[in-house]
């Protein structure tokens, strides 16, 4: 063997890299693993394109990526069969790192690890993250090619020397310092493979297979391959049956449900990307199903946080994407502004709106047998994507009481005749629970209206949505108003009282509500015929919403949150009823009392020691 050593520096303008390194990129410190496998990949795939074009013509042979642990001698090491590199490649790749100044450096890119790496191609030198001393060995697949090793101990100096490898390619092995022993563990190593590498499209071995033999598991020969070469993204739709696509799902996410549907993403212009996004079954909450969508770059896992690259809404979706226009070290700051992260958002938002569409106008029993499962997708993405929203609003369903399922143009043409008032403005009457506001949906029915479910946690924020889409469109609960004023068909009838008769009308109702916490009644007076309730309890459309939405997202909207809830109790000046208290106020306070508390009881509002009083005055009644 020649004895021919070289040693020199590094070629950086400032000797702090390595400290920079250690220091600055600790908190990502686990993704040295992922950068050196990487690298190997690169080069098992560089040779299989060499043999492929003729260059290479030697037998390619076993091309696994091999990782082993030495806890002897505390070494990780990462072994390829690919290109190796010659002398000349590592003066070239390993040895000259150039950046302009340590100031810019340190200012621009220590707060993100990610992009330190991914700016100056540092990824081998990840491995000084943990490492004390980090050695290479390395052959060309050239074949004049001369064995060399370098090595360093994190200073800015080197040693290369020839030395003796009998096959291609590269090992690294990294002498694990003592603050990083973790990296020693089977267990550790296995689990970050699992993470970054299992569908790299390189073999990984990590030790060997093992099988119970005699009550105890015994190492085989075949070695332990931790990742899956051929990921069912990469494959062609027309190759994979639903089977197929249920079955990864569930290597996802195991533990969960079956999809709802999926989506297979496959473009190669004007960028690359490639992807599987499921429908997951979603029961309830928007937070708890975020982050579950698997960002690849060429089959690298990068992140799970994929805020930025798909619309805020289709976040709740599960899957992969894969693109190597989004790189393998991407940062918020790059996300933010890089025209193709643009494109391919927009690219997921029209093919999710397509494959919606498509189910619905082909399917559409199934679309809406999992319309409860679908809504909460199609709602976030309306309230949150403009262009989605436009898209949608062909296929977005609304439910009756009557369990029947509608689009927008279906339901306005089952309501228009019915359901417009005096100003031209077709009103949607709608319940947020049927069984607490039985009475007033049945009130609307008598009257030959229609009633909506809308008992989502996204449906108030759609409402006001399509409030401002629709032309002349509004919603109203139905216990806003006494049922002739929810849908105004003429001017109400005046309500002839004077001051001092409404003041005393007033009085006499307010002093038998019992109290019921953070909440305010206002009372007032309507013509509502002889059939009519005496007393009807109504809350506000507007200020209702408000406080709904304020509970949801906070922020500006506290102050609704704040107020205290506002009722009021209209009294019906027709009913008969009503008529006799006005005619005998003084000996009325008993009867006005029940009629009070029949309203607050039908609502829900009364409870405690109000409840026992009621009952007990109605018993004395009987």
């Amino acid at each position: 063997m020649s004895t021919n050593k070289k040693s020199g520096q590094i070629g950086v303008t400032t000797e702090n890299i390595f400290p920079i390194i250690k220091k600055f990129l600790y908190s990502d410190h686990e993704i040295f693993l992922r950068e050196l496998v990487s690298n190997a990949v690169d080069a098992t795939q560089k040779l299989k394109t060499l043999a492929s074009v003729g260059e290479f013509k030697n037998e390619l042979g076993d091309l696994n990526i091999q990782i082993s642990i030495d806890e002897k001698k505390k070494t990780l090491t990462i072994s390829d069969r690919g290109i190796g590199l010659t002398a000349d490649e590592i003066e070239k790749y390993i040895n000259q790192i150039a950046f302009s100044s340590a100031n810019d450096f340190l200012d621009k890119y220590k707060k993100d690890a990610n992009s330190i790496i991914g700016h100056f191609g540092l990824g081998f030198y990840s491995a000084f993250m943990v490492s004390k001393k980090v050695e290479i060995i390395t052959r060309s697949w050239r074949d004049d090619a001369v064995a060399m090793k370098w090595e360093c101990d994190g200073s800015p100096e080197y040693i290369m020397t020839e030395t003796k490898k009998e096959s291609r390619g590269t090992d690294i092995i990294l002498h694990i310092d003592d603050e990083n022993k973790e990296f020693l563990e089977k267990y550790r190593i296995e689990s970050l493979l699992k993470k970054y590498c299992r569908f790299l499209p390189v073999s990984i071995a990590f030790g060997k297979k093992t099988e119970w033999k005699d009550g105890k598991s015994i190492e085989t020969e075949e070695d332990n391959i931790i990742n899956e070469t051929n990921p069912l993204w990469t494959r062609k739709p027309s190759e994979l049956t639903d089977e197929d696509y249920i079955k990864f799902y569930k290597e996802l996410y195991p533990f969960s449900e079956d999809p709802l549907f999926w989506i297979h993403l496959n473009v190669d212009y004007p960028f690359n990307l490639t992807g599987v996004l499921y429908f997951p079954k979603v029961k309830n909450g928007i937070d708890l199903q975020k982050n579950k969508i698997q960002l690849y770059c060429n089959q690298v896992y990068v992140t799970d946080s994929v805020e930025g690259i798909v619309p805020e809404f289709l976040t709740l979706l599960h899957g992969v994407i894969d693109s190597p226009d989004i790189p393998l070290n991407v940062s918020r700051s790059y996300l933010q502004s890089d025209s193709n992260v643009k494109k391919i958002s927009s690219y997921i938002t029209k093919k999710v709106a397509d494959r919606l569409e498509e189910i619905f106008k082909n399917n559409r029993p199934q679309f809406e047998e999992k319309w409860n499962s679908l809504k909460i997708f199609v709602e976030y993405g309306m309230i949150t994507d403009e262009k989605f929203c436009e898209r949608a609003m062909k296929f977005v369903l609304v439910e009756n009481t009557d369990n029947k399922f509608f689009t927008l143009d279906e339901y306005k043409t089952l309501i228009d005749s019915s359901q417009t008032d005096k100003d031209k403005t077709l009103i949607h009457l709608y319940t947020s629970n049927k069984q607490e506001q039985y009475a007033y949906i049945d009130a609307a029915r008598e009257k030959g209206y229609d009633v909506l479910v809308m008992d989502g946690q996204l449906d108030t924020h759609l409402m006001n949505t399509l409030e401002q889409k629709l032309e002349k469109c509004r919603f109203t609960r139905v216990d806003a108003d006494v049922i002739d004023n929810l849908i105004k068909k003429n001017d109400s009838k005046e309500v002839k009282l004077s001051d001092d008769e409404r003041n005393a009308l007033t009085d006499l109702f307010k002093s038998v509500i019992p109290p019921v916490e953070k909440t305010d009644f206002i009372v007032g007076f309507e013509h509502l015929g002889e059939k009519g309730n005496p007393v009807t309890i109504t809350q506000n459309e507007f200020m209702r919403r408000m406080k709904e939405m304020s509970a949801m997202q906070g922020g500006g909207m506290n102050f609704y949150g704040d107020l205290p809830l506002s009722y009021n109790m209209i009294v019906n000046l027709d009913a008969p009823v009503v008529k006799r208290v006005e005619a005998d106020r003084e000996n009325s306070k008993e009867t006005i009392s029940q009629l009070v508390d029949l309203a607050l009881l039908s609502n829900g509002l009364l409870k405690g020691e109000a409840l026992s009083k009621f009952i007990k005055r109605s018993i004395e009644l009987i």
